[in-house]
């Protein structure tokens, strides 16, 4: 019965001995590795690059025809002739429309018989006047009725002239109204005529832009019609005042327009040149990590031989085309983490891979 106890005391014994051995053996392994520094991160990284800038003003706006309106008629009449087709375009002078000026035509040639008869009765009285044939009284009148009758010419031959519709400036025909017989009443609208070459667009700004503006600033637009082609031209007037509604400044640019690729309404996106800004420091902006209580970047420093990163809270300015200003806490030169940064801490070694692409919210390792 001893033996039998003794038997599985020693039994028991070997098999806890042996929990307990296992348990240590596991548990100085498990210290040996947390003991280890953890591996180094895979990140990509980027240098603080200096850069000139060229500022602008971005604004939003619209084109403006140097000179547009709807050609009418000033005479009633009907449409005898279109001579002009629609889009087509026009130099000043040339006849658009012709009104039936048959009965005026008419009319003139009675009006200038007239006139002639005027004429030689004026003749006949002056010659008479200087052998007193005539009274005086009846040479003014002669005169008179001959002046009357040359000025009802010169009249009915306006009336005719205004009969031919003619394009006050040269520019670029809409769609034509009208229709062959139609009768015009004064005032009726014909075709629309704009001079494209050059045209204007206006913008406004912020008050607060005031004194950065003036006469033959560049400005650089572009219209929706044609994505990625910038058209350039110079502001050419300012406004006096401030509206005092919105507070805005009101701007007037002329642009070049020679193929005629800006039209009057087009929608714009303006952008006034400022001077240019040398020595600005930049880095991506998948470089800088954001937070309420401000900016900062992981700063790569070498260590015993190791590369270490180092929270490093900067202050930003402008962001252009995906690069960030810095405008305080970083030097030119210096690199920092672009990529990989959401799991890193202070002190923790790196590795940098930038042949790959990593997402800045994932961490490397």
């Amino acid at each position: 019965m001893i033996k039998r106890l003794i038997l599985v005391l020693l039994l028991l014994t070997a098999m806890f001995g042996g929990i307990f051995g296992w348990k240590y053996f596991s548990g100085q392994k498990m210290a040996a590795m947390m003991a280890k520094p953890p591996p180094p991160a895979t990140i990509a990284s980027a240098e603080v690059e200096l850069e000139t800038w060229q500022p602008y003003l971005y604004a939003v706006g619209s084109v403006e025809a140097t000179q547009g309106v709807s050609v009418t008629t000033e005479v009633p009449g009907q449409v005898r002739k279109i001579v002009a087709e629609s889009g087509q375009h026009v130099e000043v002078g040339d006849v658009i429309l012709q009104l039936d000026d048959s009965v005026d035509q008419a009319e003139l040639d009675g009006l200038i018989a007239q006139h002639t008869l005027g004429k030689l009765q004026f003749e006949r009285a002056r010659k008479l006047l200087k052998d007193r044939s005539v009274s005086r009284s009846e040479y003014d009148q002669s005169r008179a009725q001959m002046d009357s009758a040359a000025a009802t010419v010169t009249s009915k031959r306006a009336l005719i002239g205004k009969k031919a519709i003619r394009a006050p400036f040269s520019g670029q025909l809409g769609i034509v109204e009208v229709n062959l017989g139609q009768y015009l009443s004064p005032g009726a609208n014909i075709v629309p005529l704009q001079a494209l070459d050059p045209v204007f667009v206006d913008y406004t700004l912020p008050e607060r832009h005031f004194a950065r503006v003036k006469v033959g600033q560049p400005v650089k637009v572009e219209v929706q019609a044609y994505p990625g082609r910038t058209f350039e031209g110079a502001i050419s007037a300012i406004n006096p005042g401030i509206e005092s509604g919105t507070r805005s400044l009101r701007l007037r640019a002329t642009l070049d327009n020679p193929d005629h690729l800006l039209r009057h309404g087009m929608f714009t996106e303006v952008r006034t040149v400022l001077p240019a800004r040398d020595g600005i420091l930049t880095l991506p902006r998948t470089a800088i990590t954001y937070n309420p209580y401000g900016e900062s970047v992981f700063l790569i420093q070498d260590k015993d031989g190791a590369q270490i990163v180092q929270r490093r809270p900067v202050k930003t300015g402008e962001v252009r085309a995906g690069r960030v200003e810095i405008v305080e806490g970083l030097q030119v030169g210096q690199q920092v983490v672009s990529a990989g940064q959401n799991k890193l801490r202070n002190g923790q070694a790196v590795s940098i891979d930038n042949s790959i692409k990593l997402d800045a919210t994932v961490s490397g390792g």
